[in-house]
């Protein structure tokens, strides 16, 4: 051991002399030996020759040479305390995507386990995708696979984000918001589910300001306005809460902090207050020596200062699922100031700040602690969902869906806890047991009650399922379940189900049009069938089956391309068909007329409108939904609907922006849309909103407004929007108004 350590300690060989980055390579090697003085650094210079190599003559977006990009990366990876393998593939880790450099020649220079990180971290650029959503769904969809077998592949990506977020002002408008967005959607709430407060924090507030530049600035200058006041107020605090501790004869240290500015954004958002009525803007931290000390300090606190009911919170009893520990409570100080405490262990502190890099272990031979592994078993959940989803969007969306907190602790009779999304029902509870528990589900008890199955649990429930054999899931349980697992649950029941009624109806629907033509099926063999599917994209002839008993395609259309001249050319305006429920629905069949705006890509006979629960609009993403007896549905691909809805993928068809015969002429095509804006009851207020929007050229349909109770107002607006970018200039505009909180699109007209 002491050979092994005196190894570890020998000093690393400074680069070469024309290396003009030594300095901050030598402060990489100077953090690695603080926080791990027992790893072999030699690892790391040789990555780094590798990397200055490789490397040569490329630059960033700034203008720097863009060998600084992973060396920051490693810089931030040594800070958060990981061991030499995972800095040197922090520093490798664009190596096999932006040079020629392969993963098989990192392995043979640097080890399988170096060239693994790497690979895992290394995005798809090489396969052709349909569009940037599928490309970004798989490349997370790909680290989340590897980060299964070796966490340190997020870490680092995690790290890489974090670094570039820090240099966005060097890019395009458009990347930074594209770049921002992906941030505040993915990395950041995957940061808060493996505990690392202090990196989501940054990653938050960084892309906070490049998401919504005006609100950050609004909430950044409040912030700043009270910033004086409330440090010199938690100053105060602190000397008090100082001494009485030392007249209880405890240990602690204190920090505070002023809320960082996307929690406040969020909360003024989402609550519809004002920066002085955000209760946890002021924050003290105490840091103690023991649980006991924890409680003793709980205590002391609400014995100088009164509690806020309904604010105090024991998570070291109960953690959250990310491990975090800590004790909360809200209380009211001098002058009417509230303020937040939270009280916690060394320990405890250290995993809020780092979370499963504060227990990283590949030091000692161990990969992941039981603690770190409990961390992860959402990811290989999730993993373990992915196989059953064919589309790289749903996979997206459930992974948005399952990375922000939970927070419902319940109970089953026997006292085991569950915990749940917030809102989450009877039905969630049951499909946390276990699958069939969850599909043979017919009711609940909520602490010996019968509720509802829509019900709405809350902390501390005690909750026992009541099941049926033979019962089956609901396709009404979508519009209500919370959890991702419950939700790929049904959909995947269903679309099972489904598909296989589809492909039955979709039989019976062409032998039906065969009699009708006097066209023998007997006579076509399997090949013919295939020919026909392909010309549809579809893989097999069961797919086109279903597809027809979907309504997607027509048993009349299909039956031409099986044989041709057997149909009369011309369409009827109107066909019977069988819907996959088993009863006859009327399909309407019309041409797209020149004056409307979308259309089925490839097909031009479909009626085609847009969907009424989300109304898009041009420059919007869209997805059309076959509708049976209607249609095709375009919905948003934002709207809440989508996902409960598309769970056939069968009935999933590609949709686009047309041009119109006006835009043609040169006129402008306008979609209503209506906005409510949340804002200060005062004189002048509606006619300078009016004005923001008449300015811009923008006709008003209509204006209703209505008084709140706390000195403030709603008003909608029901305006005429050329297209996505036009809708957001009026939006940022009504956000200048002063006086003004929040201006929301509402989906519904």
């Amino acid at each position: 051991m002491a050979t092994a350590q005196s190894a570890s300690v020998q000093p690393v060989p400074a680069p070469a002399s024309h290396d003009p980055f030594a300095p901050q390579f030598q402060k990489l090697i100077a953090t690695v030996r603080a926080n791990r003085p027992n790893d072999d650094t030699e690892i790391i210079r040789k990555a780094w020759e590798f990397c200055l190599e490789h490397h040569k003559g490329q630059r960033r977006a700034s203008g720097e040479p863009f060998v600084l990009h992973p060396l920051e990366v490693a810089v931030v990876l040594a800070e958060m305390k990981l061991d030499s393998t995972a800095i040197a593939a922090g520093l490798l880790h664009d190596a096999v995507e932006d040079t020629p450099v392969t993963t098989a020649e990192i392995a043979s220079k640097f080890g399988e386990q170096v060239a693994h990180i790497v690979e895992g971290v290394t995005k798809i650029d090489k396969i052709q995708f349909a569009n940037k959503e599928d490309r970004q769904a798989e490349n997370v969809r790909k680290m989340l696979l590897a980060m299964v077998s070796d966490v340190r592949v997020v870490l680092i990506k995690l790290a890489d984000r974090l670094h570039n977020m820090r240099t966005l002002e060097h890019l395009p408008p458009e990347k930074q918001q594209v770049i921002a967005r992906e941030t505040l959607d993915i990395y950041a709430p995957l940061a808060h589910r493996l505990g690392m407060g202090k990196v989501r924090g940054e990653l938050e507030d960084l892309a906070f300001r490049y998401v919504d530049p005006y609100a950050y600035q609004q909430v950044h200058d409040a912030v700043e306005a009270r910033r004086s006041e409330g440090e010199q107020f938690l100053a105060g605090v602190e000397a008090l809460l100082q001494e009485r501790l030392r007249e209880h004869n405890i240990r602690a240290r204190m920090e505070w902090r002023i809320k960082r500015l996307y929690s406040i954004h969020q909360k003024l958002v989402k609550q519809r207050i004002t920066v002085d009525q955000v209760y946890d803007l002021l924050a003290l931290r105490v840091i103690t020596q023991s649980v006991q000390d924890c409680y003793a300090v709980f205590g002391l606190i609400h014995s100088i200062w009164r509690p806020v009911p309904g604010r105090i919170k024991d998570f070291i009893a109960m953690p959250r699922p990310n491990l975090y520990q800590s004790l909360h409570t809200t209380v009211m100080g001098e002058g009417g100031h509230q303020f937040e405490v939270q009280i916690r262990t060394e320990e405890m502190h250290r995993i809020a700040e780092e979370g499963i890099a504060a227990h990283w272990k590949y030091k000692d031979g161990s990969p992941i602690s039981a603690r770190d592994e409990q961390r992860l078993a959402w990811v290989r959940q999730l993993v373990e969902w992915q196989r059953e989803m064919s589309d790289p969007n749903e996979f997206l969306s459930t992974l948005k869906i399952d990375l922000y907190p939970e927070e419902v602790y319940t109970f089953t009779p026997k006292g085991k806890v569950v915990v749940l999304p917030k809102d989450a029902t009877p039905l969630d509870f049951a499909y946390a047991i276990h699958t069939e528990v969850g599909h043979t589900c017919v009711g609940a008890k909520v602490n010996g009650r019968m509720v509802p199955l829509r019900s709405r649990l809350r902390n501390g429930d005690i909750v026992e399922v009541v099941t049926q054999n033979g019962h089956t899931p609901s396709r009404d349980w979508l519009t209500f379940v919370k959890s991702s697992r419950a939700r790929n649950k049904i959909k995947h029941w269903l679309n099972e189900h489904q598909r296989e009624r589809a492909i039955e109806i979709g039989k019976k629907l062409l032998e039906r049009e065969a009699r009708k033509y006097k066209v023998s099926l007997a006579k076509f063999e399997e090949p013919d069938y295939e020919r026909v599917a392909r010309d549809y994209s579809m893989a097999t002839p069961s797919d086109l089956l279903a597809a027809i008993g979907f309504g997607k395609y027509s048993a009349r259309q299909v039956l031409n391309r099986l044989s041709p001249g057997s149909t009369s050319q011309q369409t009827p305006e109107t066909e019977t068909a069988v819907s996959a429920s088993g009863t006859s629905e009327t399909v309407r069949r019309v041409s797209r007329t020149s004056t409307d705006s979308l259309q089925v890509e490839g097909q031009n006979e479909l009626l085609v409108y847009r969907a009424r629960c989300c109304n898009p609009i041009r420059g919007e993403e869209i997805i059309g939904y076959v509708t049976r007896g209607k249609g095709v549905a375009v919905h948003a691909r934002s709207c809440p609907n989508v996902q409960n809805l598309l769970y056939e993928s069968d009935r999933r068809i590609s949709v686009e922006w047309a041009r119109t015969a006006e835009e043609t002429q040169g006129r402008k095509t306008t979609y209503p849309v209506r906005l409510t804006v949340y804002c200060d009851d005062r004189a002048g207020m509606l006619k300078e909103m009016t004005a923001v929007i008449s300015d811009d050229n923008t006709n008003i349909r209509s204006v209703d407004s209505k008084p709140g109770p706390n000195n403030d107002a709603t008003v909608e607006f029901v305006v005429e929007a050329e297209d996505v970018r036009h809708l957001n200039r009026l939006v940022q505009g009504l956000k200048r108004v002063a006086g003004v909180r929040d201006v929301q699109r509402s989906q519904k007209l």
